[in-house]
């Protein structure tokens, strides 16, 4: 179940509906496509995105959640863009719910080949779009010449690198609120 406060935005269906335009040919393409997320990643491949993760969030009190999804739910993605997925996938594994509000989930979708970042309002208020968007751009551009793990890779060190420049380091970072292991999902 998830809490809600004054500050928390939780999608709901009508926010869905309001912000995407039903798509019959995303969900011909999502039905179509060949699970190959284990291909893509295998498990010393995970392993280092863990190590990554880890590392990039030494040293300051950001929470870094990698989500990569072969494709979207079959059920899903007639009404559903990656945008809308990443918000949700934020929301059900609780990103949002770091102490210092302080949670990023990078999500790739393969399928698509798109990379969406959706950031904690602890970080919102202080960065801006363009960061982020430069972040998704080089993934993009790595991914394009087939080098998956390093474009994870990379990602997660500029996330990890903007988050160190955002905290106060005289917080200390005493625990790990998100686990440091990459969800794939089909």
């Amino acid at each position: 179940m998830v809490t809600t406060t004054d500050t928390t935005e939780i999608l709901t269906q009508p926010k869905i509906e309001q912000l995407n335009q039903p798509s019959f040919k995303r969900w011909f393409k999502h039905f179509l496509y060949m699970p190959a997320t284990k291909r893509y990643f295998s498990k010393s491949d995970q392993h280092a995105i863990a190590q990554a993760v880890s590392e990039a969030e030494h040293g300051h009190v950001g929470e870094i959640q990698v989500v990569i999804e072969g494709c979207l739910p079959s059920h899903q993605a007639y009404q559903q863009n990656t945008r809308m997925r990443a918000r949700q996938l934020f929301a059900e594994l609780g990103v949002w719910d770091t102490e210092y509000n302080s949670g990023v989930l990078l999500y790739l979708n393969l399928c698509e080949r798109k990379v969406e970042i959706v950031i904690d309002r602890g970080i919102e208020k202080a960065t801006e779009q363009a960061v982020w968007d430069e972040i998704c751009a080089t993934m993009i551009g790595t991914l394009a010449r087939q080098q998956y793990r390093e474009a994870v890779i990379t990602g997660i060190f500029q996330i990890g690198e903007r988050l160190n420049q955002f905290y106060e380091h005289s917080i200390p970072d005493q625990s790990n609120e998100l686990s440091n292991e990459p969800i794939i999902l089909g």
